[in-house]
């Protein structure tokens, strides 16, 4: 218990060492442009809340706040920014004018330097390497009987190439995935092209929406099928039933009691029949084949599933080039944006997350082996997103900063200080009352996953 209390402090720790890495570096980007051009900084922030450290050097008051959440830097040239960044100890008024152009650079610099850090965080993953699924693959390996999938005419052994005219690479994961292109189509049927015994074959499927409570995220398309996942064991837990029998990371289990496996839905049956004997688990460990005797706990009255301690799933280490990284994350931004923005799309402003969202990820990521390799990979698209939701047109982001300042240059005049103050306070408002939008959301996600699950599968 004491060590599972000191694993949860310390990952914890990693996940707002990482999360405030993120901001603070764009907020860096924004101090040393104006510094660079001229402009009169008044504090660089970093975390929000009560100080708990304060110095003042060189007219800049640096600080540490109470809040372990991002920063921020005051600029009071650059746009009023009172509802996030408290009062600014200087009248407007008396401050020196600043050219529009050194007021786009300060702006701008911000998301340059989350791109900046998203390329070097890039850099690092593709020499370190990040896990990826040995299996990662478009095949299907279960269709719900009766679902919409089934209905259409879709089988398990079905290699999927496109969804809705769009072709796919991985089943689960990014937006040129199965389960993206299925969420994003817009039709009544989807059209799914699969290859089946070297032919393609293309099929017309519909879809359902579970139903969700009010306090969830609204549910989104799916076809309910799932893809084929061999057995492969990623991570055996010490002292486990898994580990006493002698199964070990990195082996594949092709067959229980002479009976073959290809995807590991196909285990829990064979699992089911053979309760409180000993089964031959014919595995491949290293190329070569083996066999492990496991003796199987009775059933119980309950019906609970035999618990072997295993994260199912080998993983390789893949080395995607740091162009690749930068230019698939942006991809993703755009595509996400692009379903939110459609008004016949599922994708609702409640799917995105917010920093209690994310840092929840971070957090799951952490947990898992190889944990601190998949935190850098994910934080390239968190610092790519960064970068290009910063820049969207709208007042209190760098985008709405760099777009006053061009229409000020059209004008060729400052545009006036109370104009700037209701359009920031109001957009500042908005924007925190967005944040706590996505929070409900966020928190809802951690309230449903702490709740024990009504039914558990092998």
């Amino acid at each position: 218990m004491f060590f599972d209390g000191l694993k949860f402090l310390f990952i914890c720790l990693e996940v707002i060492l990482i999360f405030n890495l993120l901001i603070v570096v764009h907020e860096l980007g924004h101090f040393l442009a104006a510094r660079w051009r001229g402009l009169v900084v008044e504090k660089f922030a970093i975390w929000f809340g009560k100080p708990i450290w304060s110095k003042t050097i060189g007219g800049v008051e640096y600080r540490l706040g109470s809040i372990p959440a991002g920063g921020f830097v005051a600029i009071p040239q650059l746009a009023p920014m009172e509802a996030i960044e408290g009062e600014s100890g200087q009248s407007r008024e008396h401050l020196p004018p600043v050219k529009p152009l050194d007021k786009i650079i300060v702006a701008a610099a911000g998301p340059l330097f989350s791109f900046g850090l998203a390329f070097v965080m890039a850099c690092i993953v593709w020499m370190v390497g990040k896990p990826q699924s040995e299996f990662d693959t478009t095949i299907v390996g279960y269709v719900k009987e009766g679902g919409p999938a089934a209905v259409s005419g879709m089988r398990p052994g079905d290699n999927i190439l496109s969804v809705d005219g769009k072709p796919v690479k991985h089943f689960l994961s990014g937006t040129d995935s199965v389960k993206w292109r299925v969420v994003r189509s817009e039709g009544e049927t989807i059209p799914i092209v699969v290859e089946r015994e070297g032919q393609e074959i293309t099929l017309n499927s519909g879809w359902a929406k579970p139903e969700t409570s009010s306090w969830r995220r609204p549910a989104l398309r799916e076809i309910q099928i799932g893809p084929r996942i061999v057995p492969g064991v990623g991570f055996v837990v010490r002292g486990s039933l898994a580990d006493t029998s002698g199964l070990k990371a990195g082996d594949l289990v092709t067959a229980v009691n002479g009976v073959p496996l290809f995807n590991l839905s196909e285990l829990g049956p064979v699992i089911d029949a053979n309760r409180g004997k000993t089964v031959a688990f014919e595995i491949e460990r290293n190329g070569q084949p083996a066999t492990v005797d496991v003796a199987l706990p009775p059933a119980t009255a309950d019906a609970t599933p035999v618990d072997f301690g295993i994260e199912w799933g080998r993983t390789k280490l893949v080395h995607p080039s740091p162009f690749a990284q930068v230019s698939d994350a942006a991809t993703s931004i755009f595509r996400m944006v692009g379903a939110l923005l459609s008004p016949a799309s599922d994708v609702k402003a409640a799917h995105f997350s917010g920093p209690v969202g994310i840092m929840r990820l971070y957090y799951q990521i952490f947990e898992a082996e190889d944990g601190w390799r998949i935190a850098l990979a994910f934080s390239v698209l968190i610092n790519v997103n960064l970068a290009l939701l910063n820049l969207l047109p709208f007042p209190v982001l760098d985008g709405g900063h760099i777009t006053l300042a061009i229409i000020e240059a059209i004008r060729r005049k400052p545009i006036s200080v109370r104009v700037l103050e209701v359009v920031q306070t109001g957009c500042a408002l908005l924007l925190i009352g967005f944040m706590l939008y996505l929070t409900f959301y966020d928190v809802g996600d951690i309230v449903a996953d702490s709740k024990p699950p009504v039914e558990r599968r092998n």
